[in-house]
C-alpha cells in the first residue's frame, strides 16, 4: 500500500500528527535533510556547546519567514530564499552560520511534487552554504487559509571574539562597497509575475554570502558595517547605516552596478533600482585604508566578481544618504515609503 506522502496533494491528514504526517516527514524532509542532529527526531536539536565555543564568544541567532509569490522564479524558489536569506542574516554579523530550523505552513491541496522540489532546493542551498537543518515543524491548514506554502527558518551561528560589526560603526572617511549588480531579484520576481506583462530572462541573485564575507574579513577584520540588501534595496540599508552612525553617506550613481535590463524594467514601471530587492548582495563599509584590499578580495570571489566602491562616509548632513547623479547634481535618497513590490521574499 502507498503511504500518504505518495499522494499527489497535501491533505489535512499530513498535519494531523499521525501516520500520514510521519510518512511525509520521513519520505520528504528527513530523506533530504538527514544528519546526526536531526535524525533522532526529538522535539529539539541538541548541540554540543564546546563546538560553538571553539569558534567564538557570541551566539548569532536570527529568524525569517518567506511568503514569496510566485514560489518558483528564474534563479531560485522559496526554498533557496529560505536557506540563503537566513544564512546571510547570520553572516553579515561576522558569524559562521552553522544550524538552521525549518518550519512549513502548507495549504491543503498543495502539490506533493512541488513540495519535493522546494525541499530539494533547500537541501542543495544548505549544502552550498555549509549549514545543517537540524529541527523543524510542519503544519497543514485548510484550503484557502494560506497561499500554497509559507516557510520560516531560524538560524544559529557563532561570532569570533575579535569582530565588532554594527550599523552604528560607520565613520567619516570610510568607503562603501557592494558585491555586484543591484535589483536582479526584484526584476526576476517581476518577470515571474505574468500579470505584469513583462518578460525577462534576468535571474534572481539568490546566493549565500558567508564564504565571501569570510574572505573579506580575512583581509579586513575591521569592517565597520555589513548588511545584505534585501527588501527595500540598497537605499534602505544605507539609510539604516547613516541613521545608526549619525553620519552622511554619499554614493555615486555612475559607480553603482545595475544591469541595463533592470534599468529598463524600472523605467517602464516607474521603479527605482536602488529600492529593488536583492537576495545575494551585501553592502560593506570599511576603513579607507583597507578599501582597495577589500575590493580586490571581493572581486576575486565568485559572488563578488562585479564588486565596486560606490561611495564614502562624510560627517554631514547627519543621518542622510546623498546620491551624486550622473548629471552632476545631488539628491537625497530617503527610506522606502510604501512597498514597490509586495511579497518579494
Amino acid at each position: 500500500m502507498n503511504s500518504q506522502s505518495d499522494t499527489k496533494t497535501i491533505t489535512m491528514a499530513h498535519g494531523s500528527g499521525g501516520k500520514a504526517m510521519h510518512d511525509l516527514i520521513s519520505d520528504i524532509f528527513l530523506a533530504s535533510f538527514d544528519n546526526e542532529l536531526l535524525s533522532p527526531l526529538e522535539d529539539q536539536a541538541q548541540i554540543d556547546l564546546t563546538q560553538l565555543i571553539a569558534i567564538g564568544n557570541r551566539l548569532a541567532f536570527t529568524t525569517d519567514s518567506y511568503v514569496v509569490d510566485p514560489l518558483f522564479f528564474n534563479g531560485g524558489d522559496i526554498g533557496t530564499l529560505a536557506i540563503n536569506g537566513t544564512v546571510n542574516d547570520l553572516a553579515v554579523s561576522g558569524a559562521k552560520p552553522l544550524y538552521l530550523t525549518c518550519a512549513m505552513i502548507i495549504e491543503e491541496g498543495f502539490l506533493v511534487a512541488d513540495l519535493r522540489r522546494i525541499v530539494k532546493s533547500m537541501k542543495s542551498a544548505a549544502e552550498a552554504a555549509g549549514v545543517q537543518i537540524v529541527t523543524g515543524d510542519t503544519k497543514v491548514v485548510e484550503r484557502g487559509a494560506a497561499d500554497k506554502i509559507f516557510i520560516n527558518t531560524a538560524g544559529v551561528g557563532v561570532i569570533p571574539a575579535h569582530l565588532k560589526i554594527g550599523a552604528n560603526q560607520a565613520k567619516p572617511g570610510d568607503k562603501v562597497i557592494i558585491n555586484g549588480l543591484v535589483g536582479d531579484h526584484g526584476a526576476a520576481i517581476i518577470g515571474a509575475r505574468k500579470d505584469l506583462a513583462i518578460e525577462t530572462d534576468i535571474e534572481s541573485d539568490c546566493q549565500p554570502l558567508n564564504d565571501l564575507i569570510a574572505a573579506l574579513l580575512t583581509v579586513c577584520p575591521d569592517v565597520h558595517c555589513l548588511r545584505d540588501a534585501t527588501r527595500g534595496g540598497i537605499a534602505t540599508v544605507l539609510n539604516e547605516f547613516a541613521q545608526a552612525s549619525n553620519v552622511c553617506i554619499k554614493i555615486d550613481e555612475t559607480a553603482i552596478p545595475v544591469r541595463s535590463e533592470v534599468r529598463g524594467i524600472c523605467e517602464i514601471l516607474g521603479l527605482d533600482p536602488l529600492y529593488l530587492a536583492n537576495e545575494g548582495k551585501l553592502l560593506a563599509i570599511v576603513p579607507a585604508e583597507r578599501a582597495e584590499a577589500a575590493l580586490a578580495t571581493m572581486l576575486a570571489h565568485p559572488t563578488g566578481s562585479q564588486s565596486a566602491i560606490i561611495g564614502e562616509v562624510v560627517e554631514s548632513p547627519e543621518e542622510v544618504v546623498v546620491l551624486r547623479t550622473s548629471f552632476g547634481g545631488e539628491r537625497v535618497i530617503d527610506m522606502l515609503v510604501g512597498d514597490q513590490l509586495p511579497r518579494i521574499c
